[in-house]
């Protein structure tokens, strides 16, 4: 049985917190170029421009690419021959205070009620999972609020079928405008339970960009989706154009048989994700 000291997985959550906020990954920087290079719209083609100069100055000057540095959605897969010596739950809330503290990143996190804030961007909202072997991934997703507002959730019967789930997408993106500071990732989460749908809609996001579904059905929707989003022609920041959605992600799950879930969690342009392996 592996160990792993807890302090460990809070100086590691603390790294992918700060780099997150200020260094974008390369799946999106080049979806973002590619979006440039194909928009027909001048005006939008400027503001994609803009958007790739805002990133390379976040870059190289460690600033955060948005003022709006998130609420914390943390993915942590544990392997079954990994043992960690400490709270674990406590090492990773540590991390993320300690990461927007250290990073000056502006802290968000409010109680629903009083709505006074915490002051230290904590709790963090925090998934764990299972699976075999001896290492542990955090999977680190900031959410601003422009596109985490703008998502939802939706109980279909059976008998709206895949016409639908289509429908539905399509008008939840539609339906943001500009709000999600679009061009936007797309994640949907379809079948299971209320519960499970909007989880896999929010793990769909930290796949590769525009990496495909492994079912070759799932595949094609997500393109067909994509497409008529696309085709909305609300483009970036709704300024019109063909790039109103970089990607398409869908996770399934078996459902119930009078059951027919679908989620949508939008992700704005500035699509903010780490991932480590300890």
């Amino acid at each position: 049985m592996r160990e792993i000291q807890s302090n460990k997985i809070t100086e590691s959550v603390k790294k992918v917190v700060i780099e997150a906020a200020t260094d974008l990954e390369d799946d999106i920087l080049e979806k973002l170029k590619d979006a440039k290079d194909r928009e027909k719209s001048e005006l939008a083609g400027k503001a994609l421009e803009i958007l790739l100069l805002n990133a390379e100055i976040a870059d190289k000057e460690k600033i955060p690419v948005c003022q709006d540095t998130g609420i914390a959605a943390v993915f942590v897969t544990i392997g079954q021959e990994v043992s960690v010596k400490g709270d674990l739950m406590a090492a990773v809330q540590e991390g993320v205070r300690a990461g927007y503290d250290e990073g000056y990143l502006r802290k968000s996190v409010c109680d629903p009620m009083t709505r006074v804030n915490t002051d230290t961007n904590i709790p963090a909202v925090v998934h764990f999972d299972i699976q075999t072997g001896d290492k542990i991934k955090v999977a680190f997703l900031p959410k601003g609020c422009g596109s985490e507002n703008m998502s939802g959730l939706k109980m279909l019967p059976p008998s709206a079928g895949i016409p639908g789930v289509i429908d539905y997408v399509v008008e939840t993106v539609h339906g943001a405008g500009s709000n999600p500071c679009p061009p936007v990732i797309v994640g949907v989460g379809l079948g299971g339970t209320f519960e499970k749908a909007a989880i896999m809609a929010k793990q769909a996001l930290l796949r590769p960009l525009g990496e495909k579904n492994i079912r070759e059905d799932v595949a094609k929707l997500e393109s067909e989706i994509l497409e008529k989003i696309n085709r909305t022609g609300q483009g970036v920041h709704g300024l019109g154009g063909i790039n109103t959605a970089l990607a398409v992600h869908i996770n399934t799950y078996h459902t119930h048989i009078a059951s027919l879930p679908v989620a949508v969690n939008i992700q704005c342009h500035a699509h903010r994700h780490k991932e480590i392996v300890l």
